[in-house]
């Protein structure tokens, strides 16, 4: 019984998502389908391929992922299964599947028409191609089946900028739900006060183990579950309250 899971930014209020489903159902009826979200902000790659490589490891080996953000559906780039980390990734080449893919890995083109509806339509491939592709194989067929083997991939730069210490400089790689920061820093046992210039603001703050560590409204720095530092505000949104998004720039300094 194979388990497929999905990742994109169709949103609820439509019925592609469904759709997609309907179709992996169609050609494996027994699938386990599991959402990891349809909430990605519209077009955002780079929040995609987060979430998909958050989920991915908390799920059996053999499991099937397809990541569908694709704001270049129908044009040049590549639709791909990517055998990786004992499951397989199905999507756009866009960087979608890459910071869930570390090689080694096998990709494989989606060219065999027994991996596509037809009609495809051009501009929907998730229910097309890259769900046509999952129930393939959650039905049985294996992966290098879907065509030529890929050399590269279109990846995106997900490395941490470093442990956090006087003076680093990083990123916020992603806003969650919450308004939390997911930055750049990897994992850091650090402790005490902190300043912290965010573009145009700049803020003290308090390095802690968990929210509770400081009062109501105030800002928190601490290891988060995905291993990266991360800062958020006691029941509110770190990210409303500096003004970030992904990407925006972060400096640290500790207090004296």
């Amino acid at each position: 019984m194979a388990v497929v899971t999905f990742t994109t930014d169709f949103g609820t209020a439509d019925a592609y998502a469904a759709l997609m489903k309907g179709v992996v159902l169609s050609l494996a009826p027994d699938a386990v389908l599991v959402d990891v979200s349809h909430a990605i902000p519209r077009h955002d790659v780079r929040a995609g391929a987060l979430a998909l490589a958050q989920a991915a490891p908390y799920f059996p080996t053999g499991s099937i992922h397809v990541a569908v953000v694709d704001p270049g559906v129908g044009g040049e780039r590549a639709e791909l299964v990517i055998e990786a980390q004992d499951r397989v990734f199905i999507g756009p080449d866009n960087g979608v599947l890459s910071a869930a893919t570390r090689p080694p890995r096998n990709a494989f083109r989606i060219e065999n028409q027994l991996f596509r509806r037809e009609p495809c339509s051009a501009t929907f491939h998730g229910r097309d191609v890259f769900a046509v592709a999952a129930g393939r194989i959650a039905s049985g067929m294996p992966p290098c089946q879907a065509g030529q083997k890929s050399d590269a991939i279109v990846t995106l730069d997900f490395a941490p900028s470093g442990p956090l210490g006087d003076g680093a400089r990083g990123v916020v790689a992603h806003v969650d739900h919450f308004g939390n920061l997911i930055t750049s820093f990897s994992e850091s046992s650090v402790v005490g006060r902190w300043w912290l210039v965010c573009g145009t603001v700049d803020v003290e703050l308090v390095a802690g183990r968990t929210f509770s560590d400081v009062e109501a409204g105030a800002l928190v720095l601490y290891a988060g579950s995905g291993g990266r530092m991360e800062i958020a505000v006691r029941g509110g949104s770190a990210a409303e309250r500096l003004g970030a998004q992904s990407g925006s720039e972060l400096q640290l300094w500790r207090c004296a």
